[in-house]
């Protein structure tokens, strides 16, 4: 099991981030990371997010790992991943290889900038909870582009709401009502937005659209709730689209079906969203 070394993290402060919460293991753990990273060819974005997601492989996966202590600070866990902090930490490493520099400061600025919006740390509501508003701020902070719309994809409205009426299952929401407020707030902004879906039935016909290195976000027809899951798309060897994430089954792994098939399985998805590294 896992242990989120509660005892021993390592708290650093920033100018740019209120404070930074990283144990000595995954202090660690991100010099290893970098020396892997390192040793990669240098390549286009969309290659060196698929290269660098596939050194995470067999990486635990673990819930809530940035619900640590009282109070919201910039989480650095490379040890265990949800699907989510997988898709942030790729991009934050892919976007330190664009630019050659590799320092633990430097990565924690680009998580900072990927995790929160308009990428300044200022509370638990500054984060980036529901991905379609995560894929939103980091398309205008010029990071990424929802490239939905142009493969294929139709918009949608959709009433999003599922934390502020489960905020039980959110430790830093359920005793906390001026963040239960700012939660609404953000849900209440998006349900003013449209956001497009590429649907289920049209996936296959679209997929050679799909480039490896595209963040997946998988929609859903749960209440409430925009995405369920994100990981990295990659062509493999059959030549088709695979799925690169931290799997709910156990660990980062590349799924076994191509992505049109494995979404198969999955009851409630209705569609994806494609979004492409800038």
């Amino acid at each position: 099991m896992k242990i989120l070394f509660l005892t021993a993290l390592l708290f650093i402060n920033f100018s740019f981030a209120q404070q930074i919460t990283c144990s000595p293991q995954n202090k660690e753990a991100f010099e290893i990371k970098i020396k892997e990273i390192k040793s990669l060819k240098k390549d286009d974005i969309g290659a060196s997010m698929a290269a660098i997601g596939k050194t995470f492989l067999g990486t635990p996966y673990v819930a809530k790992t940035l619900e640590i202590g009282t109070t919201e600070t910039l989480v650095v866990d490379l040890e265990g991943l949800d699907c989510t902090t997988f898709v942030e930490n790729v991009l934050a490493f892919s976007l330190l290889k664009k630019s050659d520099s590799t320092t633990f400061n430097n990565f924690t600025k680009k998580l900072e900038t990927i995790r929160y919006k308009n990428g300044s740390l200022n509370g638990y509501p500054s984060r980036l909870h529901y991905f379609t508003e995560w894929i939103a701020n980091n398309q205008f902070k010029g990071l990424v582009t929802d490239i939905t719309a142009k493969i294929g994809g139709t918009p949608i409205q959709k009433e999003i709401n599922f934390m502020s009426t489960h905020r039980t299952l959110y430790p830093f929401l359920k005793d906390d009502d001026a963040n239960l407020e700012k939660i609404k707030a953000s849900e209440d902004y998006l349900n003013t937005q449209e956001f497009c879906i590429l649907e289920k039935d049209n996936i296959a016909a679209n997929e050679h659209l799909i480039q490896t290195g595209d963040i997946i976000a998988l929609t859903t027809s749960i209440k409430g709730l925009d995405i369920t899951h994100t990981g990295i798309a990659t062509r493999e060897q059959d030549g088709r689209i695979h799925l690169l994430h931290a799997s709910t089954s156990g660990a980062v792994k590349i799924s076994e079906k191509p992505l049109v098939d494995y979404l198969k399985g999955i009851k409630s998805n209705t569609g994806i969203m494609v979004v492409r590294v800038n």
